[in-house]
């Protein structure tokens, strides 16, 4: 979940940013593209925009640019002032849940009524065919979502995110639409960031179009009760 303003300021702080920096963040070679886009998203949502992902740092190794190796240096600690939330970049459980209960009364399903929410799980997590990895935490998916696995959306070899033209092509066949409002989520927030920003290089929707849901499926599953037909299993 997103850390407070206060947190925020005091995390920058730690960190010797200032307001003003340039940021480029970026995960392990190992890894390839995993939580820098949630970073990315978290600096945006408190209106650091001067923040940049790095697609991605295996690429940058294969490539043979510069390394450093060592341990870190110390930073000079900032001022880094309490910022604003962007309440419009984030999707809060009660505006979901009204969302897909409108949805449903409606009869309408997988973005028909303006909003479309898409899950950046595994196909078989999101049907509910394999079980969920948090203990106690129910397989399916949110009534109406759109299935979009965020490793499809990733260079098989160097789990970089795939060009543009790919990017659209795999969003569209998923039955995306470019021109209606998103909401990315997937388990805890974190994978929901790589599809925002994929949504973002394919040119799908815009900052003021685009949400991430900050509590995903986790919290979802938490807070609905079971008896309002809020979570299915099955294809969407």
């Amino acid at each position: 979940m997103l850390p407070t303003p206060e947190e925020f300021s005091e995390a920058m702080q730690d960190l010797g940013i200032r307001r003003e920096d340039h940021v480029v963040v970026y995960d392990s070679a190992e890894l390839g593209l995993f939580s820098a886009p949630r970073v990315g998203w978290t600096f945006k949502a408190f209106g650091h925009d001067r923040v940049h992902v790095l697609n991605n740092f295996r690429v940058w190794v294969q490539q043979g640019y510069p390394l450093e190796k060592g341990e870190p240096g110390r930073v000079e600690r900032t001022e880094y002032p309490v910022p604003e939330l962007h309440e419009d970049r984030v999707a809060h459980f009660e505006g979901v849940k009204e969302l897909v209960k409108r949805l449903k009364e409606d009869g309408m399903v997988k973005g028909k009524g303006g909003v479309q929410i898409l899950d950046a799980r595994s196909h078989g997590r999101f049907t509910g065919s394999e079980p969920e990895p948090r203990p106690d935490t129910p397989a399916g998916h949110i009534p109406g979502s759109i299935n979009v696995p965020f490793m499809s959306l990733l260079d098989p070899a160097t789990k970089a995110l795939l060009p543009k033209e790919d990017l659209k092509r795999i969003l569209l066949h998923q039955g995306v639409d470019p021109e209606k409002p998103i909401i990315s989520s997937c388990a805890t927030g974190i994978t929901a960031a790589v599809l925002d920003a994929a949504l973002e290089e394919a040119g799908f929707g815009t900052p003021d179009t685009r949400k991430v849901y900050d509590g995903s499926w986790v919290e979802w599953t938490q807070r609905v009760d079971r008896d309002e037909g809020l979570i299915t299993k099955g294809e969407a």
